[in-house]
């Protein structure tokens, strides 16, 4: 459970130089006073501590599973998520592993009203969210998960559930401290087959415990894998503007940057259903919304999201935007370490920290990554600097230029693409070359275009 803790929120130089040309502090700090005057200026975890009992459970969270206060999660107190992950193998003859991420929430905290009315005024609409119903329902259901206190100490037991073979039953957690649980265990024996998915949900034999449902998809150790950014690279999320992270996250619903679906959806046919990692610098606030985005337009893999529960509201935009680096390196590596014979294709975008460390988890693990492709973000502010050519040239300094490309839209990577994956995947470039074409490609430009608009 290390990797859930210290979290370090260090600021890398381009990240200092982008937060104060967009007054990120100045954001951050308003942000917390409409907040603290709404009632709710900090979320999960400093709200479990005005929770009675809260306090002295939060305090043996450290504990762990010597905690003396651990008790299962229940229906009428509790909401838990089980996040999405991949089962992976050590050797074709072992059994197949997956870590467990759960979240584990706590009801009864905060106006979900009132702090809607000050993230709205934050953004600078009306203040009034219930002048539009619509929005307000937006509004609330992101902001939900930020109001409900977390709940350390708790356990949920489930049944996995592998396709034809036996059902086993465990136990997830004990939360810690910032209501979080992570821990590896056997999902499956070695007879399941690459590609499965297996359903893991609370088990219904046990009284009074809330639902919750995940899926393990099985991954064999050879093969493709993708991992992806999510905020500005397949999602808009404005991550350069404090504002834009807040406007894009709590009130407007999720939009998809252009032709990024169509391009992920000839991936996953042409690589013959790689794994799927999908990498955020986001709070786990955010899984349900993020999950819901992906689930909608790209193809379903593992969410990868920070543990920032301790954080102020104002920390989501800091979650953003320092010490991204080495966060998403950190994760990387344990990707790396889960699926060390994979080949692997980086997706990520020049607003925060993707080129850097991209470059570097190549270096570190030769032969692994075999291709970088990185986004040119246009449709953000506070851009010119992170765009620049010198940038990308410095980050990827030493490695071949056959591995990495700077795209604006993914036809642009049509030829690169065919060229790395290889002659038994040559309908990639038939493929993205017969989507991305003539009148269709500026059919849809413009439609996207009409959207952001």
């Amino acid at each position: 459970m290390d990797f859930l803790r210290g979290q370090k929120m260090e600021e890398d130089p381009l990240e200092a130089q982008g937060r104060e040309k967009a007054n990120f502090a100045r954001v951050e700090t308003m942000l917390f006073e409409k907040l603290t005057k709404a009632g709710v200026s900090s979320i999960s975890s400093t709200a479990a501590l005005k929770l009675p009992g809260a306090a002295i459970e939060g305090l043996f969270g450290w504990l762990g599973i010597k905690n003396p206060l651990i008790r299962n999660a229940r229906a009428d107190r509790n909401e838990v998520w089980i996040l999405d992950n991949t089962a992976f193998k050590t050797s074709n003859s072992a059994a197949w592993e997956a870590e467990f991420v759960t979240a584990f929430f706590q009801h009864g905290r905060g106006d979900l009203t009132m702090a809607a009315a000050a993230i709205v005024d934050a953004v600078g609409l009306d203040g009034n969210p219930g002048a539009d119903k619509d929005k307000k329902a937006i509004i609330e259901e992101r902001l939900k998960p930020f109001i409900d206190a977390i709940a350390p100490a708790r356990t949920l037991p489930v049944v996995i559930q592998p396709q034809g073979g036996e059902t086993t039953r465990q136990i997830l957690g004990p939360s810690n401290t910032n209501g979080i649980s992570s821990q590896i265990l056997e999902v499956a024996d070695s007879s399941q087959q690459d590609g499965a998915t297996i359903r893991v949900e609370s088990d219904t034999g046990v009284r009074h415990l809330p639902k919750a449902t995940g899926a393990t998809r099985l991954v064999s150790p050879e093969g493709w894998a993708v991992i992806s950014d999510i905020d500005d690279t397949i999602k808009i999320t404005q991550t350069p503007d404090p504002v834009g992270i807040l406007r894009t996250t709590f009130t407007e619903p999720a939009q998809f940057t252009s032709h990024m679906p169509a391009f992920y959806k000839i991936l996953d046919e042409q690589l013959q259903k790689p794994a799927w990692f999908y990498l955020s610098a986001s709070p786990y606030n955010l899984y349900p919304f993020l999950h819901q985005f992906i689930s909608d337009y790209f193809p379903p893999g593992t969410i990868i999201l920070r543990d920032a529960s301790w954080q102020t509201l104002g920390g989501l935009l800091s979650s953003l935007t320092q010490g991204v680096k080495e966060y998403k390196s950190s994760r990387i590596d344990k990707i790396h370490g889960w699926l060390p014979d994979r080949k692997v294709i980086c997706v990520g975008d020049s607003t925060q920290m993707d080129p850097e460390t991209y470059a570097a988890t190549y270096r570190k693990h030769p032969g692994w990554i075999k291709a970088i492709y990185i986004r040119k973000v246009l449709d953000a502010p506070f851009m010119e600097e992170k765009n620049q050519p010198e940038r990308f040239e410095k980050a990827f300094e030493g490695i071949p230029q056959q591995v990495w490309k700077v795209f604006v839209l993914p036809d642009e990577l049509k030829d690169h693409v065919a060229t790395v994956v290889g002659e038994q995947h040559q309908g990639v470039l038939s493929t993205l070359s017969s989507f991305f074409c003539g009148e269709q490609r500026e059919h849809q430009q413009l439609e996207q275009d009409k959207v952001k608009h």
